[in-house]
C-alpha cells in the first residue's frame, strides 16, 4: 500500500520567512526592522518543556489579516498586531507573491518528486497561505512546486486542525515545522507527525517526543527516514523500531 504523506510548504520546503523579512524592510525600513530584530533577541526564550499553549486573543489578532483570514506569524521580528496587518496587506498586493519564494533546501522538492514517483507515494501539500494579487494561493503554490521539479502537485489551502485534515485525507504521515500542528496530528488523527526543527535543539519542546512526534533537522533527513519506512513496510516491527529511534522516539506513537 502506498504511503500517503502530507507536506507543509512554508518553513518546510519554501523559505517564506526570508522573503517576509525583505518585504518588512521595504515597508518599515531597514533601521526599524533592525531594532525589531534586536527586541526579538532580547525576549527570553519560551519554556522548552512545553508545546505552545492555546493562542490568546492578542495572538489571534496578530495572526489575522484585515479580511479575517488566518495567516502565519512572522516570528523573526517582534511586530505588533498593527504592523503585522500592515505587512500582510502589502504582501497581498504583490503579484503572485508565493511564486517568489526560494527553496529552503535547494533540490529537495525535485528529490521528493523522484521518490514519490519511484515509490508510488501519494503526496499532498498543505498550506495556510492567504491570497495575494494574481493567481490563487493554490495555483501559485502549484506553479512554485512545478518550477522546483514537482509536477501535477495536489495542494490544499487549509485552515483548522491539521489532525482533522490528516484524518479526513487518510494520511499516514504529516511533515510540518510547527510543533502545534504536529500536536494536532497526534491528537486528532492516526497519522504520525514529523517535525522539521532547524532551530537550536535546546529550544525544542520536550513534550514533542514524549507525545510521539518525530523530529528531524532537515527535509532531506526526513526523506531518508521515509525511504526506510517504505522499504521496511509499516508492519515490520523490527525495522520500524529502528526508524522510530532515528526519529528520536522510544516507541511508536499511540494510535
Amino acid at each position: 500500500m502506498s504511503l500517503r504523506i502530507g507536506f507543509d510548504l512554508d518553513g518546510v520546503l519554501a523559505d517564506m520567512e526570508s522573503e517576509l523579512l525583505r518585504q518588512a524592510e521595504l515597508v518599515f525600513g531597514a533601521a526599524m526592522t533592525g531594532r525589531l530584530r534586536q527586541r526579538t533577541t532580547d525576549v527570553p526564550a519560551a519554556d522548552a518543556g512545553s508545546l505552545p499553549a492555546t493562542p490568546s486573543a492578542a495572538d489571534a489578532e496578530a495572526t489575522t489579516d484585515v479580511a479575517g483570514a488566518s495567516v502565519l506569524p512572522l516570528t523573526t521580528l517582534n511586530l505588533t498586531s498593527r504592523q503585522q496587518r500592515k505587512l500582510w496587506r502589502h504582501v497581498e498586493s504583490i503579484e503572485n507573491f508565493w511564486e517568489t519564494l526560494r527553496e529552503l533546501e535547494p533540490g529537495v522538492v525535485s528529490r521528493l518528486a523522484r521518490l514519490a514517483t519511484d515509490r508510488r507515494w501519494e503526496i499532498i501539500f498543505l498550506t495556510k497561505r492567504p491570497e495575494s494579487a494574481g493567481a490563487t494561493a493554490q495555483v501559485q503554490s502549484q506553479r512554485w512546486l512545478q518550477s522546483k521539479g514537482f509536477s501535477l502537485a495536489s495542494v490544499y489551502v487549509v485552515d483548522g486542525s491539521r489532525g482533522r485534515i490528516a484524518s479526513a485525507l487518510s494520511l499516514d504521515i504529516v511533515v510540518d515545522d510547527r510543533p502545534e500542528n504536529c500536536l494536532d496530528v497526534v491528537v486528532d488523527s492516526r497519522a504520525r507527525a514529523i517535525l522539521v526543527w532547524r532551530d537550536d535543539e535546546t529550544q525544542l519542546p520536550a513534550a514533542a517526543r514524549r507525545l510521539g512526534i518525530g523530529v528531524v533537522h532537515s527535509v532531506n533527513d526526513c526523506l531518508d527516514i521515509l525511504t526506510q519506512i517504505d522499504q521496511a513496510g509499516r508492519d515490520d516491527a523490527g525495522v520500524m523500531a529502528k526508524v522510530m529511534r532515528l526519529l528520536g522516539l522510544k516507541e511508536p506513537a499511540s494510535a
